[in-house]
């Protein structure tokens, strides 16, 4: 990056002008002040009088010191102008603004790895507007993530300090997407670790991580292979079902989503049957099922079922008709 380019060069004029002073100090044998400017009018080469005659030293000195400087000028001229050429101070500030709202993120996702199935759930979780954040360690693919206006980190995912940089203490959710199952299985140790309550999701690969990611603490794990052998299998069978469970999910032709709703302890369904709630008929979305907090699931469920605290009501609907059902769901008024 140009900026530090900046500052190692800057770095080194200082390191000069301190050299050269000092030198003219021993050889000259005059004050600071009268010694610094000999150093500037002679790296500047302004063509000043001297303050003092030179000796042979000093003359063999100053042009040591003018060629050096010269040359260090001309290229931190260089890169500076290269810095403001090239946009990088638009950089910067993005990537200072990035940080901050990094900085600021809490109950928000973190996801580990943008490569095919990583890009995949960033383009779900944009459309749906929800907040995460990508810990990405290949620049060529951060690039991509520039393009696509997300917040990223630079780093490597199984270091503590770049997930603390995440946010991953304030976290909602964390999914790890990486190709090697060693590395899942460190990521989803180290953030357990950081943090107890996160839900994690994990990529496996080999049949013999899953038992490993589920005991290091990963809640969920996914084989990509397994569920596109599903999808696959689905498409040959029933094309038509899959086809309208895809549209659901990805949402680009129907303006239709699928959602999990839970129901808080101080919301009015609380109590309430399905009948007495009147959700399809007030709302217009669909209850495909209810998952009760012992796992058990209620598909289809009548009209006389009761919902109770921190029922999961999955629900089918316009953005607009979950949002209302969401807000119902948490409160009581």
């Amino acid at each position: 990056m140009n900026i530090k380019k900046i500052m190692t060069w800057i770095s080194i004029m200082l390191g000069i002008v301190i050299f050269a002073t000092v030198g003219y100090i021993l050889i000259l044998d005059i004050s600071f002040i009268d010694a610094l400017y000999m150093t500037i009018i002679t790296m500047s080469t302004v063509g000043y009088k001297e303050i003092v005659d030179l000796n042979t030293i000093g003359k063999v000195f100053t042009i040591f010191i003018i060629l050096i400087s010269v040359g260090m000028v001309g290229f931190l001229l260089k890169v500076i102008f290269d810095f403001f050429s090239q946009g990088d101070i638009k950089s910067v500030w993005r990537k200072n603004k990035m940080d901050k709202i990094i900085e600021a993120l809490e109950n928000h996702y973190i996801i580990c790895g943008a490569g095919d199935t990583g890009i995949n759930v960033i383009n779900q979780f944009k459309r749906r507007d929800i907040p995460f954040v990508v810990i990405e360690k290949d620049e060529e693919v951060i690039k991509e993530l520039v393009e696509l206006e997300v917040l990223y980190i630079l780093g490597d995912a199984n270091k503590e300090e770049i997930l603390s940089k995440a946010k991953i203490e304030k976290g909602k959710g964390l999914i790890t997407t990486l190709s090697s199952d060693a590395e899942n299985v460190f990521i989803v140790l180290t953030t357990r670790e950081m943090n107890r309550d996160i839900h994690i999701i994990s990529r496996f690969h080999d049949r013999s991580a899953r038992k490993k990611l589920l005991h290091a603490g990963a809640n969920r794990v996914v084989s990509p292979d397994e569920i596109g052998g599903k999808k696959m299998a689905q498409l040959m069978i029933s094309p038509h079902v899959q086809f309208f469970v895809d549209n659901i999910i990805d949402a680009k032709n129907m303006s239709i989503n699928m959602e999990e709703v839970i129901v808080n302890k101080g919301s009015q369904l609380v109590g309430k049957s399905l009948r007495e709630a009147d959700i399809s008929n007030k709302i217009g979305l669909i209850i495909l099922a209810i998952r009760r907090e012992d796992e058990k699931i209620i598909f289809n469920p009548k009209a006389n079922e009761i919902l109770s605290v921190d029922d999961r009501m999955i629900v089918v609907g316009s953005k607009d008709q979950i949002e209302q059902i969401s807000g119902i769901a948490l409160d009581n008024q």
